[in-house]
């Protein structure tokens, strides 16, 4: 693997890294937006999960429109959004305003998440395109971890004594600051070449085989560039494929393994731990200041078990890897339902004269009383003192109130995010991006992306209605069961692609 191959895969990737950011920098953001605008609990599932909405339309069409302008081009474009996006997110005067801009940085997002393994699937080769399309996990990673870092930091620069950070001014920061890698991802992108596989396709061979020079040598090119052309010249005297094309019985089998993962990877909740990590913390009784450092923590532990996932993708193969993953999370799912289950909650009258920036008078008539669930003693702290109050002190009363084991939730969390980074995080993507014909790729990648999202979509805008209604035992049990139940199917139906070409995929999984 050359350094110049590393270099533009990373770049190319940086998309990923300002998912990541996005996604992370929420979690935080919504502590204070959400009580600055009195949002209600839909409200707020639509702030977080807005870019997903946004982002199912942009994965339709990003594929088909990168075949037909190339890569490059759309990825620039993808970049000025991501700015776009930052700037107004920040200064952001209402909630539309807020969900507007995010969902402008959804569009960005949901195209860069598709094109970015497409892209560098297309400068690889077989021997190193898991660990190379690995880097846009391993950047989607990074993001989480670099908004944690801020979102603590920022949080512990807003204190009581006042100062130039306040409840109404941090959140802005912390949306704000994601401008710096979108104008640094915008200006990397010009020193990255186009496709040389779209080059081909396009009739420019001299570019293209310039390309392929650059990246590999002059032997690895001429064998690259041959494997190519074979390809394309089988299928010039087809048509250009058609979401219908994805459903004939030549490519069933694999459109089916592509949307059994894409749908995996978010119905087990990963985004509603990422995009609520925050509050899912305080859930715990640990407080506000420990949830956000607790992100800290997962955002980290994401990090060390992408790159993991890196280095044995392709030696162990991308089947070990994802049935081990989709067990665990199963098994840490299960665990953090039942460390809710057992949890119990009481207010004391020395605990409630604590309480700062809280109507006390209000708490006296439910002082001392035992709840053994977090939906009646939520509802009990609503009805007292009003959804707004409760919401900007939820941590502090949760901190005084909750008796659980949070480490045994920590644990099952951290599990959770351990298993999904060397799994169904970085090998769908590769997956996704060795399983499809030349001909069908793009597409193929935008439909299962657009489910993806879709099913991303969904988790994020119901998961603050799960915890108001179900509570978060259920919430969790639902997405144990699901990753249980996940783990058998893919057992039977999930193929091997390491180290094969993608000439080689081809033949052997697609039926004539």
């Amino acid at each position: 693997m050359s350094r110049k191959t590393l270099f533009i895969a990373f770049v190319v990737s940086l998309g990923g890294f300002l998912f990541g950011f996005d996604a992370g920098i929420i979690s935080g953001v919504m502590e204070y937006a959400g009580p600055q605008f009195d949002l209600t609990v839909g409200q707020l599932g639509w702030a977080v999960s807005s870019p997903s909405f946004a982002a199912m339309i942009s994965m339709l069409i990003a594929g088909r429109l990168s075949d037909l302008v190339g890569r490059k081009k759309i990825l620039l474009f993808v970049a000025f959004l991501y700015a776009l996006s930052a700037l107004l997110s920040a200064y952001a005067i209402s909630y539309h305003m807020l969900w507007i801009a995010r969902m402008i940085g959804g569009l960005a997002f949901g195209a860069a998440l598709i094109l970015a393994p497409t892209y560098i699937a297309e400068i690889s080769t077989a021997k190193n395109r898991g660990k190379l399309v690995s880097i846009q996990q391993l950047n989607i990673v990074l993001g989480f971890f670099g908004a944690f870092l801020c979102n603590n930091y920022l949080n512990g620069l807003n204190t009581a004594e006042g100062g130039f950070f306040t409840d109404e001014s941090v959140w802005r920061w912390m949306l704000g600051v994601e401008l710096i890698p979108a104008v640094m991802y915008l200006v990397l992108l010009f020193f990255v070449p186009r496709s040389p596989r779209w080059l081909f396709v396009k009739g420019k061979q001299q570019e293209a085989k310039e390309v392929l020079v650059n990246l590999h040598g002059e032997s690895t090119a001429n064998v690259e560039a041959e494997a190519i052309m074979s390809t394309i010249n089988k299928e010039k005297s087809k048509k250009n494929a058609s979401i219908s094309e994805l459903f004939k019985p030549a490519i069933r089998f694999i459109l089916i393994v592509g949307l059994t993962i894409g749908v995996l990877q978010q119905i087990t909740g990963i985004n509603a731990i990422y995009f609520y990590a925050t509050s899912i913390f305080k859930q715990t009784g640990i407080g506000t200041n420990a949830a956000f450092a607790s992100g800290v923590l997962l955002s980290f532990t994401t990090v060390v078990f992408t790159i993991i996932a890196m280095f044995l993708i392709d030696r162990l193969g991308r089947r070990p890897l994802l049935l081990i993953g989709i067990g665990g999370i199963s098994i840490s799912l299960l665990l953090c339902a039942y460390g809710f289950n057992q949890a119990t909650y009481q207010l004391t009258s020395i605990e409630i004269a604590q309480l700062e920036n809280v109507d006390q008078e209000k708490l006296i008539p439910i002082a001392e009383k035992v709840f053994d669930n977090d939906l009646d003693f939520k509802n009990a702290m609503i009805d007292s003192l009003g959804s707004q109050e409760y919401s900007k002190n939820e941590g502090a009363i949760l901190e005084a109130a909750t008796n659980m084991n949070a480490t045994l939730v920590l644990t099952g969390i951290l599990g959770f995010i351990a298993c999904f980074a060397f799994s169904l995080g970085p090998v769908m993507w590769v997956m996704l991006s060795e399983m499809y014909p030349n001909k069908y790729r793009g597409l193929a990648i935008g439909f299962i992306g657009f489910i993806n999202s879709f099913s991303s979509w969904i988790v994020q805008q119901i998961f603050p209605w799960e915890l108001a209604t179900l509570g978060n035992a259920l919430s969790f049990l639902i997405f144990g069961v699901i990753a249980l139940i996940g783990f058998f199917i893919l057992f039977k139906i999930l193929p091997e692609t390491k180290g094969k070409s993608l000439e080689q995929i081809e033949k052997d999984l697609i039926t004539n």
